[in-house]
This record gives structure tokens, C-alpha cells and sequence, in this order.
């Protein structure tokens, strides 16, 4: 709604910005370590923590090493995480992904038993279990073009959330973005008894150049082509929307912007059109750009980051998804 000028008298702002106790008062959004989701990479092997050169200071972790992770995100009371896997072993179909002795529900168990209170995210997805780095099995069409199958996608899609639900998961994250996609894995945890597992959907998932650094740590990179025939077009506001409206009435209980940054008035519209919970995931490629500036000096890597997380509140956003989480909770309680 527009300001009417008649209704705010003359005054001068600036008083109201004079001491820093009075701006703590008047200030309108807070970031705080329970905003905070913090994603993990969980990789085959033993005893690996092998840091990803795009993303500085974080690591693909097998199962072993997993642990301390966990005790550092415990000890900064960092609310949960998001876990990603990378099997040994890749097929056409991504079957590991479905394996109750996969590797995502192995870290899910000895986080659990590690703590928990932790509250574990698990991506619902194929393309780190596909020999050919696409998000389902692929399907052959007459014109020659080849294209994820999005319906025989979707009862894998079931399959693997039940099965992290049986780990332990406490919610399951679809990330594919395939058509149905909700109301599939919604009717497999009902059927299986996981009725009170939640869905946070990555509803509003755009095809992103913000996402090279993931490839590299999740190893998904596709061997062919690209994912926007099933990504949305980054020009796109509207369909976000449509996006949004079908996973809620499919059964998602909250729902994602992925990328964050550039999409923070998709965030905006999404927030004030449905009142729901709301995430946004700060992607690798936001991520690695401040790495990188403040690694030379360019910028003051806290402000930047404390900056643009506090705006991800200000357009809605209530839980946030970033690498820069240990780092978050750390600047937060030094004050």
C-alpha cells in the first residue's frame, strides 16, 4: 500500500538511528540461529573429509567423520540439516537412492543416535544416484530427444522418502521438480504410517548457473544436456506461483525458493500470497562469490553475509538453508 503523505508528519529519521541500543529497538527483522538449516555432503568411503575447491570450507564427509560435524553444529545450536549422499555405486535408475542401507539413511540413523534433538532434512532426489546425473530415469521420445520420465519418476521419488522416513527422517525435501511429485511421496508416507512426516517441497526450483559449485560437491553434474525441461525459466515469476499453489494442494507442508538472492521477490510474492513456511536456499554459487571476494580482500565477508541473510528475512523467508551456517551462529553469539 502506498505511503500517504498526509499521514507521516515531518520528522527526522536519523534520531531514531543514534545510538545502537535505539536501533536494536526499532529494528524490524531479527536473523537468528534458529533461522538456520545447515547442508551436508555425505560421501562414500572411510575416513574422508575432503574440502570442495568452489566452496571453501566445506567438505564431502564419509559416514565415519560425519560425527564431528554433528557435534559442531549441536555445540552452535544450529536447529538441523539438510543431507546430501554420494554412493559408491550409480545406475540408470538411481536405485541406491531407495536403499534402506543407503548412504543418506545410514548418516540419518548415526545422527540420530548422535543427537537426537537435531532436526534431519533429507533431499529426495536422483540426480547424485543416476549414472547420468539427471533427476529420474530418462525416457527415449520418437523425435529422438532424450528427457527425464517424469510419471515413472514419480512412485521412485515415494520410495526414497519412505525409506529415509523409516531411517528416521524428520522431513523429507523433493527437490526433482517433476510434476506430482508431492502428492506421490504424500501418499507413500501415508501409506507406510509416516503420516506425521512433513514435506518441505523445493516448490519454486529455477534452472540456475548459481549451482556449478554443487555439482562439483555432489558430483551431478549431467552427462548430457542440461535440467530446464524440468527447472523453471529464471524469467519466470508467475508460474512460481502456479508451482507453489499445485505442492500445497498436493499435501507440501512448507515450501522452498531455490536460488535465494536473485529471487528474493519471488520469496516476497510467495510469502504474501499463501501465508506459509517459507525457505530459500542460499546456493553454492552465492556462496563461493563471497567466499571468493573476501578471500581477496574485497569485501568484510561477516557483514556481507549477516547483510544478505537479514534480507532473506525481510522478504518473508523463515528458514534458510546456507553453507554459511557455522559461521552465522558463531558471529550471532559473539554478538
Amino acid at each position: 500500500m502506498p505511503f500517504e503523505a498526509a499521514r507521516f508528519p515531518i520528522q527526522r529519521p536519523r534520531r531514531l538511528r543514534s545510538h545502537p541500543k535505539l536501533r536494536d529497538l526499532v529494528r524490524e527483522n531479527r536473523l537468528t540461529v534458529d533461522d538456520l538449516i545447515y547442508p551436508l555432503f555425505i560421501y562414500h568411503g572411510r575416513d574422508l573429509k575432503r574440502e570442495i575447491a568452489s566452496m571453501p570450507g566445506q567438505y564431502q564427509l564419509s559416514l565415519d567423520r560425519l560425527g564431528e560435524m554433528v557435534a559442531q553444529v549441536v555445540e552452535l545450536k544450529i536447529p538441523g540439516v539438510l543431507l546430501f549422499g554420494i554412493p559408491e555405486h550409480k545406475d540408470a535408475t538411481g536405485s541406491r537412492a531407495s536403499d534402506d542401507a543407503g548412504i543418506v539413511q545410514e548418516a540419518t540413523r548415526l545422527i540420530k543416535r548422535q543427537a537426537p534433538e537435531l532436526l534431519v532434512i533429507t533431499d529426495v532426489c536422483f540426480c547424485e544416484y543416476t549414472d547420468h546425473g539427471h533427476c529420474g530415469p530418462l525416457i527415449h521420445a520418437t523425435d529422438g530427444r532424450v528427457d527425464v520420465d517424469n510419471d515413472a519418476t514419480l512412485p521412485l521419488l515415494a520410495d526414497q522418502a519412505v525409506s529415509h522416513a523409516r531411517a528416521g527422517a524428520d522431513v523429507v525435501a523433493p527437490s526433482g521438480m517433476m510434476d506430482g511429485m508431492v502428492g506421490a511421496i504424500r501418499k507413500g508416507l501415508d501409506a507406510a504410517g509416516f503420516t506425521g512426516v512433513p514435506v518441505l517441497s523445493y516448490a519454486a526450483k529455477f534452472a540456475s548457473a548459481y549451482y556449478g559449485p554443487f555439482r562439483d560437491a555432489a558430483e551431478s553434474t549431467p552427462a548430457f544436456g542440461d535440467r530446464r525441461t524440468y527447472q523453471m525459466d529464471a524469467a519466470n515469476g508467475d508460474e512460481a506461483l502456479r508451482e507453489v499453489a499445485i505442492d500445497l494442494a498436493e499435501g507440501a507442508d512448507m515450501v522452498m525458493v531455490k536460488p535465494a538472492l536473485a529471487y528474493l521477490d519471488i520469496a516476497r510474492r510467495i510469502k504474501e500470497t499463501f501465508e506459509v513456511p517459507l525457505a530459500a536456499y542460499n546456493v553454492s554459487g552465492e556462496y563461493a562469490m563471497v567466499k571468493a571476494a573476501a578471500a581477496n580482500g574485497w569485501i568484510d565477508e561477516r557483514r556481507v553475509v549477516l547483510e544478505t541473510l537479514t534480507g532473506f528475512k525481510r522478504a518473508g523467508i523463515d528458514i534458510i538453508l546456507t553453507y554459511h551456517s557455522l559461521d552465522v551462529a558463531r558471529w550471532l553469539k559473539e554478538g
